[in-house]
């Protein structure tokens, strides 16, 4: 059982103090975010891609890099690639770098992206999301594999007999695929035999066995090795020395972050009332003291198969120094937890079967 952490950069306003941390301040904390969950015996930590004011990561690779050679162990993650209006070349070039840097701990989420910003940025037609997602996926994934290409699409340049370089210390260069829930992009990580890593931010978490299993049935269907495949799970929380004042604490900027992606979405209200059900053992949010966070890690472990638990910290804007205490909390008390019933839970099953 995995344990990191994920995060987006956010530069929104402090709900305290309405200051607002610059690009390059909050770059700074994440790359020092980084350091300490390598420290404390964290998995992975992954950077999210965004390209608005209120986020500051338009190019993780570059931060994780940053990190790179301050960490031994960690792995580094893009959380996620928004692979639809970029160039796969650049990306696979971008991440064998990283690669190379960490010697070996590089890994790629590639995802359609749920922020369009990129779209127009790029010169990309919302029209072609679909298409767009499908036909650089097939690119990535064929530099992944061979290091000379021919290849010919309809929204980018063929590429005649070209090497791609530099090549990673890996083989393969690790690519997730990254999905919201729908049945056709897990099944699609099940056909290709890719890692999938799914966004439980709401509702309850149960609701996403059927897909672990529609993926795990799409990848022995087309010949996979089903023991070998992981799935994770990114996850809104924090945790504090007490479940109350870690509620208390992580509230007010999930509660600013969310009334504003819910403006542009048109979602209801977030009140606190929504916030406290959702910490419920069912429930999407990991808000808690450590032995809180542990049980619903465990839970979803058990109850829906996940193989890679990423806490997503912050949401909104949090002060530094609080993100960093429950990054150390996460690694120092939540994670032995964990992992030591979740083996022990393996064993017992392993003893059953």
């Amino acid at each position: 059982m995995e344990i990191g952490i994920t995060t987006f950069v956010e530069t929104t306003p402090d709900v305290e103090t309405g200051k607002v941390s610059s690009h390059a301040e909050r770059i700074r904390e994440v790359v020092e975010e980084i350091v300490l969950a390598d420290q404390v015996g964290l998995d992975v930590f992954g950077v999210g891609e965004h390209h608005r004011k209120d986020y500051a990561a338009s190019a993780p690779a570059v931060i994780l890099a940053a990190a790179a050679s301050q960490t031994s162990r960690i792995r580094l993650t893009s959380a996620v690639t928004v692979l639809s209006s970029d160039d796969p070349v650049r990306v696979f070039q971008e991440f064998a770098t990283l690669d190379a840097i960490s010697n070996g701990r590089a890994e790629i989420m590639a995802g359609r992206g749920s922020f369009i910003e990129s779209f127009p940025l790029f010169g990309y037609d919302l029209k072609d999301y679909d298409e767009l997602y499908n036909e650089k996926l097939d690119l990535l994934l064929k530099i992944r594999d061979s290091e000379m290409i021919t290849w010919s699409g309809e929204h980018r340049a063929p590429i005649q007999n070209r090497g791609v370089y530099p090549r990673p210390v890996q083989n393969p260069l690790p690519v997730w695929i990254a999905s919201g829930g729908t049945p056709q992009s897990v099944a699609r990580a099940g056909v290709l035999g890719l890692p999938l890593v799914l966004a439980i931010i709401g509702g309850s978490p149960l609701q996403f066995a059927p897909l672990v299993q529609l993926y795990k049935n799409a990848a022995e269907q087309a010949g996979h090795d089903v023991s070998k495949l992981t799935v994770a799970s990114h996850s809104h929380g924090f945790v504090g020395e007490s479940t109350e004042s870690a509620a208390d604490k992580f509230f007010p900027s999930t509660q600013a972050a969310m009334n504003v992606l819910g403006r542009e979405r048109g979602w209801g209200p977030y009140t606190r009332a929504t916030f406290d059900n959702a910490r419920s053992l069912e429930g999407a949010l990991y808000v808690g003291d450590a032995q809180t966070v542990a049980e619903k890690i465990i839970f979803l472990r058990k109850n829906v198969g996940i193989t890679r638990f990423m806490l997503h910290v912050p949401v909104g804007s949090m002060p530094h120094h609080e993100v960093l205490k429950a990054i150390e909390l996460l690694g120092k008390e939540v994670a032995p937890l964990v992992r030591s019933e979740i083996e022990r839970w393996e064993a017992e099953e392993q003893r059953m079967s």
